[in-house]
């Protein structure tokens, strides 16, 4: 039986892997979908390109983080050429395991007072 690997050992993700993973923690999604997803979560301060998109979704399919959806929308409303592609359960805690370790990160930052306490920002300010 192969042994069970630990979210850990996929850490740290990239920020493309990320935001991915987030963008389909709520629902399926195809590739332009999930592009748009990630922009809407970064306020534009990340854009996927197809490239960069779905090199990483076959590395993700190859860790089985995602998996390929047989699902599809109503035909009369999709195209049928578009893949749809959701998270897997290990997906799901690598995920969590992930947030958890830029939480403490940010919580580390803040000790050093690098951070206002309290005042999340995706702002692109000066250091």
């Amino acid at each position: 039986m192969p042994k069970t690997q630990s979210p850990q050992d996929l850490l740290p993700l990239t920020p493309p892997v990320f935001h991915i993973l987030l963008a389909l923690a709520d629902e399926e999604r195809h590739g332009y979908g999930i592009m748009q997803d990630v922009a809407r979560q970064t306020d534009d301060r990340l854009q996927l390109g197809p490239g960069t998109l779905y090199g990483c979704l076959k590395r993700m399919l190859a860790a089985q983080l995602v998996q390929e959806s047989d699902e599809r929308p109503d035909p009369a409303l999709d195209d049928q050429r578009r893949r749809y592609y959701r998270m897997t359960a290990l997906g799901q805690r690598v995920v969590r395991a992930e947030a958890q370790r830029l939480a403490n990160a940010v919580v580390a930052a803040r000790s050093k007072r690098l951070l206002d306490r309290g005042k999340p920002s995706l702002a692109g300010g000066k250091a």
